[in-house]
């Protein structure tokens, strides 16, 4: 997984690219409006993290990242409950390596290329949500990055400070070497194998 700097949207969009154009070994005119329409919304929405998943057996994906504070503390169980449609495959509650709850959505698109997978992890003792979404523009070996990202969302801790006042967002971070050897959240029960 590489990180990219979220200074601006534009020097975000350009480590993007540039990340993207070492892994795919080619100038594709579709990676340069994935690397700004995801430098966008990073910034839109106050993202903490921007990285480039990658894994030897497929394209790689957009990973964003970041902690929203919400009314109260969060219940998983209410989370997953008005998600349905053609798209969504595969709603799953569990607990991260670390302990917190987790929901997690994959979307996969009836006609069409792609994927992609939303986690939510919550934090019962503070009103914060910490929100990773992956995104791959082609779906190749899908299962492969969602595991890489999974490993690495699996072992997110929130920091015990509380949000910050002015901004609503706490630190999160991803420590998944505390996980890497378990298996990764999502993506791994029978439905999802049988693609």
């Amino acid at each position: 997984m590489t990180p990219v700097a979220l200074g601006t949207p534009e020097r975000a969009a350009a480590e993007l690219l540039a990340v993207l154009g070492r892994l795919k070994g080619v100038r594709d005119p579709g990676l340069e409006v994935s690397a700004t329409q995801a430098a966008e919304l990073a910034h839109r929405h106050g993202a903490g993290l921007l990285a480039v998943v990658e894994h030897p057996g497929a394209d790689p994906a957009l990973l964003v990242a970041g902690v929203v504070p919400v009314d109260r503390p969060a219940d998983p169980a209410e989370l997953g409950f008005h998600l349905d449609g053609p798209a969504i495959r595969e709603v799953t509650r569990g607990e991260t390596a670390t302990g917190y709850p987790v929901v997690i959505v994959e979307r996969i698109p009836v006609t069409g290329p792609g994927a992609q997978l939303q986690v939510v992890v919550t934090d019962p003792g503070h009103p914060r949500i910490a929100v990773f979404t992956l995104h791959s523009p082609t779906g190749r070996g899908w299962l492969d990055v969602a595991g890489v990202a999974g490993r690495f969302v699996s072992g997110v801790e929130f920091d015990p400070v509380a949000p910050d006042r002015a901004t609503g967002r706490a630190p999160v971070s991803g420590r998944g070497t505390r996980s890497a050897s378990g298996p990764p959240p999502g993506g791994t029960s029978g439905r999802s194998g049988r693609r």
